[in-house]
């Protein structure tokens, strides 16, 4: 597959219920082509729609909690009831990253290949739920440690399967603060989670002789598997799958905006490949690796999260103390993403909205290395959380960089995410005990690693850009239309 981003438009048309040329798909034309009638339609599908999608958000918060929760448990007892020593708590953080490198990829090709991929994802998530319980129950570390690994496997099935449900529902100038909405759970988690595992470890230990870290599993797996069993009636499915929660009209103007936003070019949202040729044209691609290799530069800088507690506790207060004071950094770093996501959107600029966030996290890097002073370190936590806001910028950009084909995009979303798992399976070791209170070794990691991948980042834009500069020539040269234009 060329990866021209000259798009065929001559058989296409941008009016909604126009008759097309050559017009060969299932998808009948509507029986208006107002503009304002499509206006009006368009916005009551997107109202319903959104309003599923904040569901996804809840799930991914809980997907969040379930896989953080361990370093919450660390603060009361976890390390020493189950006799953990040396880099061994490090591993147990590490072995969730390993189960989620060997399920992303297949995991969404699978889910391209689904009518219901709401009944996929609320399995999955019932099963994630389970696992969490069970963590609650063992005796010994192997035992956590295989049931980590579990978790992980199972918890692929989620995140690139919900940022590829999204791109089949969204247009690329609407994906990048629908993408924010989604990955702020992780925020929202690393916010609230901090507060919920507070109350129940100051709350429930003891009680019917369990210690305060079993209950955080058992009540947060419990919650997990309550939401799950809601999330099967109320996630949606593909626009090609029939939904009762739309009428006719939003149906058939949902799948028609895809086919708009593909400018019918390359391959038609609706067409499903033979065999594996999506995987195969992504594997072929030398910018899934490239970006995948990014993004795992990205995630290893932003390993700070999966520590947090840790951080907070270096600052010398209690462990319900130092859980509550997590929750504000993350809460301004949620409300952040939003602003940029919606900016980045508007203004169709994706490399300034990615780097700009990457320099605050190592202002904030530095600062910490900088002084041990509480007030001060504590002022660094809320530059680090604006790091975040990058991933969220970045993954809308590869989508909207992979959009013309569904197989593919399917498959390059799943294989990115899975390289950047294994930023995530290393940076677990950036942190170790015997570097702290201060860290400064691991923040010197972090802000060497967010350096490479803004330098990655922009040499992906210079290729972007004289991308765009030959179809822009090649159209004036042929007297052709504008054609697609990959986003900056």
């Amino acid at each position: 597959m060329s990866n021209r981003p000259l798009l065929n438009a001559g058989n296409y048309s941008p009016h909604y219920g126009a008759s097309e040329s050559g017009n060969n798909n299932d998808t009948p034309i509507l029986p208006y082509s107002d503009e304002q009638s499509r206006a009006f339609t368009e916005k009551r599908l997107l109202r319903k729609l959104d309003l599923r999608v904040a569901f996804l958000v809840l799930i991914y918060i809980m997907n969040y909690m379930d896989r953080s929760n361990a370093a919450a448990a660390r603060l009361r007892g976890f390390e020493e009831d189950l006799d953990m020593k040396g880099n061994q708590f490090n591993t147990l953080i590490s072995i969730l990253y390993v189960g989620y490198v060997l399920m992303q990829a297949p995991s969404n090709i699978f889910l391209d290949r689904m009518k219901r991929p709401s009944l996929y994802l609320s399995s999955c998530m019932a099963i994630w739920g389970a696992i969490t319980l069970f963590i609650g129950t063992v005796q010994t570390y192997h035992a956590a440690l295989i049931l980590r690994f579990l978790l992980g496997f199972v918890e692929a099935a989620f995140f690139p399967g919900a940022v590829f449900l999204l791109s089949q529902w969204y247009k690329r100038n609407e994906l990048g603060l629908r993408t924010a909405l989604l990955t702020c759970g992780s925020s929202v988690s690393n916010a609230f989670s901090a507060l919920i595992a507070s109350g129940i470890l100051a709350g429930l230990d003891g009680t019917l002789g369990f210690t305060a870290w079993r209950w955080l599993f058992l009540v947060e797996g419990t919650l997990t598997i309550i939401v799950a069993v809601c999330a099967i009636w109320i996630l949606p499915d593909f626009p090609l799958t029939p939904s009762v929660w739309l009428s006719p009209d939003e149906q058939i103007l949902a799948k028609r905006r895809m086919e708009e936003d593909a400018a019918a070019g390359n391959e038609d949202q609706s067409k499903h490949v033979e065999g594996f040729s999506g995987l195969s044209d992504a594997v072929m691609d030398w910018r899934v690796w490239w970006l995948g290799v990014t993004l795992s530069f990205m995630t290893a800088s932003l390993s700070f999260g999966n520590f947090f507690p840790t951080l907070s506790a270096t600052m010398g207060y209690n462990a319900t103390i130092s859980l509550l004071l997590c929750a504000p950094p993350w809460i301004l770093g949620t409300a952040t993403s939003f602003f940029v996501a919606r900016h980045s959107d508007v203004t169709g600029d994706r490399f300034w909205h990615i780097t700009g966030p990457l320099l605050l996290g190592i202002v904030g890097f530095v600062i910490a290395i900088s002084t041990m002073n509480t007030a001060v370190r504590y002022l660094s936590l809320f530059f680090m959380t604006q790091s975040s806001v990058a991933y969220v910028i970045f993954l809308t950009w590869a989508l909207n960089t992979f959009s013309q084909s569904r197989s593919k995009r399917a498959a390059a979303i799943a294989l990115i995410n899975s390289m950047a798992t294994f930023g995530n399976i290393g940076a677990s070791y950036f942190w170790p005990s015997n570097w702290g209170p201060s860290y400064v070794n691991s923040y010197l990691i972090c802000i060497l690693t967010s350096t490479i991948s803004i330098a990655m980042c922009w040499a992906f834009r210079q290729h972007l850009s004289r991308c765009n500069g030959a179809a822009e020539a090649e159209e004036h040269a042929l007297g052709l239309p504008k054609g697609f234009r990959y986003l900056l």
